[in-house]
């Protein structure tokens, strides 16, 4: 029997001891630990939830970074596949042993925000304005990257999975399916416009499968990695550009007569990638911008059109909520969205540190890796 407090290393291969789980923390900037935690127990209207698989995200690696601050001793991840195993006092049409999911924004539904039809800006059942927003799994309460984690406003969130789709079939509809189609939805992109989207990454590789589904008839995909770019022809994209080996902001201008995409999705969050989908974007064109920015952005005013362009720059956090999860389920079980492409490497949990080193250093080609308990 391990002799243990809270937050003891883990001992790898070896399995908690009674009470307790491993759980991925948040030390400090650059330091994340693999550690037993106590088991969290469900209060009245709170689940617990089996994780059964989880993945990492680039704001996770911000958060690493300290580009995004959290609680040390924080619990991170926010995406997941699971099983209830707990039900807390007053909860309903919940039961222990359901198989679910939910998005990574988890909106309480009834708040201002909620109300306004932007549950990803949730500040929760008291309307409290200084509250920073929906995302709270792996931010503001601990996260997936355990055994066991509680599920915020479960009535809103919790989301049951079909028995005809599997685990890898749902996960990374969780966020980065969500968020990459919805940078597409709020665009307004129109049947037969032409869309650029600037770097291949998770969310980008699905803001082109958005695109496609919002009925755009040619889709461009600009990356530096050839196997990213492959990818991105799977996802739905006609024309794919080495920025590595061309100019893309000229070669978007050549294939569109000179007259600039319709849409163009800025999905990395750097400065550079921001301002050349600027200069591709035709007048009256939007920028739909989903990448995190860990620093200051600057509209050049030439390629703003002096403000006298009609541009549009939206972002996009992504939608949460029960309903949002079943609408992106029943799109992958009609066949119109297979986002399991994007699994490119498998962990246990023991080995997550490992995958999180992988994973920020972009090594082995990884796009999305899995993690299992």
């Amino acid at each position: 029997m391990i002799q243990l407090t809270e937050l003891t290393p883990v001992q790898k291969d070896v399995n908690a001891p009674e009470g307790y789980m491993k759980a991925t923390i948040f030390k400090s900037v650059g330091n994340l630990e693999l550690v037993y935690k106590k088991i969290p127990k469900a209060k009245p209207g709170e689940v617990v939830i089996k994780t059964t698989a989880t993945t990492i995200c680039g704001t996770d690696i911000h958060i690493v970074h300290g580009e995004h601050p959290v609680e040390p001793n924080r619990t991170l991840g926010h995406e997941h596949v699971g099983i209830v195993y707990e039900v807390g006092e007053g909860v309903e049409g919940i039961d222990v042993g359901d198989r679910v999911m939910s998005g990574s924004c988890t909106p309480c539904g009834t708040c201002y925000y909620c109300q306004k039809n932007l549950p990803s800006q949730c500040i929760g059942p008291n309307n409290d304005f200084s509250n920073p927003g929906g995302w709270r799994l792996g931010n503001t309460v601990d996260g997936t990257h355990a055994e066991y984690f509680i599920m915020p406003y479960p009535k809103y969130n919790i989301t049951k999975i079909p028995d005809n789709l599997s685990d890898e079939e749902v996960l990374l509809l969780t966020d980065i399916g969500s968020t990459g189609i919805a940078a597409a939805e709020n665009s307004d992109i129109q049947i037969g416009d032409t869309v650029a989207v600037f770097a291949c990454g998770p969310v980008g590789l699905c803001a082109i499968a958005g695109a496609r589904l919002k009925g755009a008839s040619k889709i461009i995909a600009i990356d530096g990695n050839e196997k990213r770019l492959d990818l991105a022809k799977k996802m739905g994209a006609d024309i794919v550009l080495d920025y590595s080996l061309i100019n893309p902001v000229e070669e978007i201008l050549k294939i569109t007569d000179g007259k600039g995409a319709d849409v163009a999705i800025e999905a990395l969050g750097k400065e550079e990638t921001f301002q050349n989908a600027l200069k591709v974007i035709r007048r009256g064109g939007c920028i739909s911008s989903v990448g995190i920015y860990s620093g200051h952005i600057q509209i050049p005013i030439e390629h703003f059109a002096g403000g006298m362009g009609d541009h549009r720059i939206i972002t996009t956090l992504c939608p949460g909520g029960r309903e949002r999860m079943s609408q992106l389920m029943t799109l992958v079980s009609q066949n119109r969205i297979d986002l399991t492409p994007m699994i490119t490497h498998r962990f246990h949990i023991d080995d997550i540190l490992e995958a999180y080193q992988i994973f920020e250093n972009a090594d082995d080609n990884i796009i999305k890796p899995i993690i299992t308990f």
